[in-house]
């Protein structure tokens, strides 16, 4: 298995997670009395990852307490504090500034997300299309149900919360080291330095499956509790679940 370094974008405050950040950062939000970020690790620990360098802000030393040198999850830890705001794609920069010389790729992910793919799957598809950056997309879930209906006014159908055809950004991206030079010193790489690199040809994207949820809100928090409480124990994988 490779072993693959990964930048870890840990800073936010979680504003409508609270009042379960006020204490601590988003990804330190407990899910069955371990943090989210506690899943994560192990996620991309299973996954070839050696090497971790959180970048973090609020609360950070709540982070640094828990993991430390990251022996218990069985990585290299290293932490990247923000004394002021950067937004996460002057994160990003100045994370890619501090990795060695000679990496191929790096992982980076959103620090609040829950998933299994596959990171040897994904990196393959990245060094496949030689670009600067991949994107892993997930099917967009409808939060309500579909009533379909005839011109006419005749209800034909209910669909609870279809897939919908179009996808979203996961939050775990393969990069080139080169893409820091794309990257602003603050602001947010999503709505500057992706759309530049699209247009340029330089990004390409990864269409997942695999289960995915982003924990933004207390009902995320309490649908993260339940994945991984259904047979999953705390740093291991849950259950593949089928998406509704």
């Amino acid at each position: 298995m490779r072993r693959w370094t990964a930048l870890v974008l840990a800073g936010g405050r979680g504003e409508r997670l609270r009042p379960f950040t006020e204490d601590r950062p988003k990804p330190m939000v407990l899910i069955n009395d371990k943090p989210l970020l506690h899943y994560h690790l192990g996620w991309l620990q299973r996954g070839g990852v050696a090497t971790v360098y959180i970048l973090c802000g609020y609360k950070h030393e709540v982070i640094r307490q828990y993991f430390g040198d990251g022996e218990t999850v069985g990585m290299s830890l290293h932490y990247v504090v923000e004394e002021e705001p950067l937004g996460r794609g002057g994160a990003l920069k100045r994370g890619l500034s501090l990795l060695p010389p000679g990496l191929e790729v790096v992982i980076v992910t959103n620090g609040d997300i829950i998933t299994d793919q596959s990171l040897e799957e994904l990196v393959r598809a990245h060094q496949e299309h030689k670009g600067l950056g991949t994107v892993m997309l997930s099917p967009l879930v409808c939060p309500w149900g579909i009533v379909m209906a005839e011109e006419q006014g005749r209800v034909k159908d209910f669909l609870e919360k279809p897939v919908l055809p179009y996808w979203v950004n996961a939050g775990v991206y393969v990069m080139d080291p080169a893409i820091r030079e794309h990257l602003p010193e603050r602001g947010d790489h999503e709505t500057t330095s992706f759309p530049a690199l699209a247009k340029e040809g330089k990004l390409y994207a990864f269409k997942s499956s695999a289960l995915w949820l982003a924990v933004d809100t207390v009902k995320d928090l309490n649908q993260a509790c339940q994945l991984l409480g259904r047979g999953g124990q705390a740093g291991h994988p849950p259950p593949p679940v089928m998406r509704q």
